[in-house]
């Protein structure tokens, strides 16, 4: 790309690795210099929190707000309630109203890690479109909005295609989110000034139809903006673990869990998760990311350090980081560790392992766990577990047992 910005934020979103695409440098660019320029990513509210893979998205509102820009968090709380097909297999779950609201307090709290909702000039707004959207009249939505869209060209775009390719079913209400979305998008600029939609690129489709649309009901004059969709250097998509999705929200996932994730990339994953995930300026990320052997696992405990930080706070970074030194390097027993506790009933006459490994979220599964112990995976007391039929009564857990799967995944089990 040879475009040289003059806006600190595409500067910014370029030398730090965000940018995949945008519909016009050169106009997005001039009118971000304009003042404090709003700009939107949407949230489906379809679990109680956002996840890892979400995290680029959320810095790029960060990044927005430090560079001057009004960013603007848009809960799905209409759009929920039909479901983003893009790049799925199958249709989404639909869910009620009261779950929809319910993930939305759920996701709420992230946000005010990552943003100032303050009352200054570029403070962020969080809004739910189910504002414009419950409201909505279909026959008058049809009529006025509708006839922008032209079926041929919505089949065409990649999100779709790749359903229908694999002879996959496409509802009719699913086919309906990309003209909600883009309405979203009118309606945002209409009502707030919104100039500029940010997403994945998988929603390259979307972004490019609210602008459309917005051009062509309300003759205004706003862009896109895409970040690349991020696998790990090994192949995997990012924001899953051994243990399932890293979520974002503590009472889902502890801080500590949430610190071994980064302290457990690989090595050439270190310069850019530094450069995406944390503020660290370019030039000590790319200093971190060329270190090797035992100096590049200290660049992962900073990743792990600054990115749980953000999220959680200093001093649950200083935890997280004192217990695995506890576990890793004294051998010891950490503080912070997940803990499953069992009341006494729950442990009866005796537990086995097996169930003990899937309930601390060290296995996925009983076959799991077994497999785990056959292939001399896992560890009780940091002592090798062979026997898969081993029980465990009350008495055995009246004080922390720790379980381990791997070197590096801990938990404890006890009875409260």
């Amino acid at each position: 790309m040879t475009y040289h910005p003059k806006s600190e934020f595409i500067h910014t979103m370029m030398q730090r690795g965000f940018l995949a695409d945008c519909t016009d440098y050169q106009g997005l660019d001039e009118a971000l210099r304009q003042g404090a320029a709003p700009a939107y990513v949407g949230y489906d509210a379809t679990a109680k929190s956002l996840h890892v893979g979400h995290l680029v998205n959320i810095m790029m509102l960060r990044w927005l707000q430090k560079c001057g820009g009004k960013p603007i968090t848009l809960m799905g709380g209409g759009t929920t309630k039909v479901g983003d097909p893009s790049f799925r297999s199958d249709e989404r779950p639909l869910l009620t109203p009261e779950a929809i609201d319910d993930n939305i307090e759920g996701i709420r709290q992230v946000f005010a890690q990552y943003l100032d909702y303050g009352e200054g000039e570029n403070g962020a707004l969080m809004l739910n479109n189910a504002e414009w959207l419950d409201g909505l009249n279909y026959l008058d939505f049809l009529r006025d909005i509708g006839r922008h869209f032209s079926i041929n060209r919505m089949l065409s775009f990649e999100s779709v295609k790749s359903r229908l390719d694999r002879e996959q079913s496409l509802s009719f209400l699913e086919f309906n989110y990309m003209i909600l979305q883009a309405y979203d998008f009118m309606e945002l600029h209409r009502r707030y000034g919104c100039i500029l939609q940010m997403g994945g690129s998988d929603q390259w489709g979307n972004i490019v139809n609210g602008i459309d649309l917005t051009r062509r009901v309300i003759d205004g004059e706003v862009y896109g903006l895409t970040s690349p969709l991020l696998t790990t250097s090994d192949g995997k998509k990012m924001g899953k673990s051994a243990g399932g999705a890293v979520w974002l929200n503590g009472d889902m996932l502890s801080p500590y869990e949430f610190w071994q994730f980064w302290r457990n990339c690989t090595d050439a994953d270190v310069g850019r998760f530094l450069k995406l995930y944390t503020e660290l300026p370019v030039d000590e990320c790319d200093r971190l990311g060329t270190l090797a052997g035992s100096e590049i696992n200290e660049a992962k405990v900073r990743l792990a350090n600054e990115v749980t930080g953000l999220l959680h706070g200093e001093e649950a970074a200083r935890n997280a980081e004192a217990t695995a030194r506890e576990v890793f390097e004294k051998g010891g027993v950490g503080e912070d560790l997940p803990t499953l506790t069992l009341s006494a009933a729950d442990v009866g006459d005796g537990v086995s392992i097996v169930q003990l490994l899937v309930k601390s979220g060290l296995a996925g599964s009983g076959k799991e766990a077994k497999r785990l112990i056959a292939e001399n995976g896992a560890r009780i007391d940091d002592k090798p577990l062979t026997d898969a039929g081993l029980m465990l009564d009350a008495g055995a857990l009246s004080s922390p047992v720790k379980l381990s799967a791997g070197k590096k995944r801990h938990a404890l089990v006890q009875v409260g």
